[in-house]
């Protein structure tokens, strides 16, 4: 299954079905910098998004607001009937660019939520409601981390969450934080997920570089979140949590 063109049919038959694909709708894509995506009062200097390992995108259509996290910095300017001539699933840039466009226009007509990332403490928050959640559904399950979310693992490991961390950030790997190593998302892949884990909570970056194929169809549940994929995890049927972005 290519869940790329899956997402783009999905996409154009959203523009169909409300009269957009004739229409001149101009779509803006600004880089933001992290204090626009994440704040500038945020305790935690951690997050991908500040040691400039990630960057953010937001695509504005109508006042509605979508984002995605990619390592590709990339702006757009165009109408949405020029969306199905990008390489999506296969350039990053151009995968980047769909998945804002497509949390904006769906936030637009109300079929999503929680597109813009959220800021300054707020990630804090959402990390306790996340634990709350998982501790809730999943008691005394092995959790896969997949993603270096460092809010996040530093609540579920003081949570006391039997938790493993897998992230592809050659920076991040073979360190300990929070008390839990961050292993490779890759090599250390078989023995982490197939072997080991109970449930996997997967950041929901994982659309843009396509390593979510990896954690599709597995035999165990699989929890995306954030704001990135809120889009794509509707038209898929993804479970995905996300708690403080708007």
């Amino acid at each position: 299954m290519n869940i790329y063109n899956q997402l783009k049919n999905s996409f154009e038959k959203l523009i169909v079905e409300n009269n957009f694909e004739d229409e001149t709708i101009t779509v803006d894509i600004k880089t933001l910098s992290p204090e626009e995506s994440i704040g500038e009062n945020t305790k935690r200097k951690d997050f991908p998004i500040l040691t400039g390992k990630e960057s953010m995108i937001e695509a504005t259509f109508k006042g509605a607001k979508g984002q995605a996290f990619t390592t590709a910095r990339v702006s757009f300017n165009g109408k949405l009937s020029d969306l199905s001539d990008l390489n999506v699933g296969e350039n990053p840039y151009d995968t980047g660019i769909f998945i804002a466009v497509l949390n904006a226009v769906m936030k637009y007509l109300k079929l999503i939520d929680q597109t813009v990332h959220c800021k300054n403490e707020e990630p804090e928050l959402c990390a306790n409601h996340v634990v709350n959640f998982m501790t809730e559904n999943f008691p005394d399950k092995k959790i896969a981390l997949v993603g270096y979310q460092p809010s996040m693992l530093e609540a579920l490991a003081k949570a006391g969450v039997n938790l493993r961390n897998l992230d592809l950030n050659p920076a991040n790997i073979g360190d300990t934080r929070y008390g839990v190593l961050v292993e490779h998302g890759k090599d250390n892949y078989e023995e982490v997920i197939n072997n080991w884990a109970d449930v996997v909570l997967c950041t929901g970056s994982t659309i843009i570089n396509g390593s979510i194929y990896d954690y599709l169809d597995l035999d165990i549940p699989v929890i995306f979140y954030g704001n990135t994929i809120a889009g794509a995890a509707k038209c898929l049927g993804l479970n995905r949590i996300c708690y403080c972005a708007v």
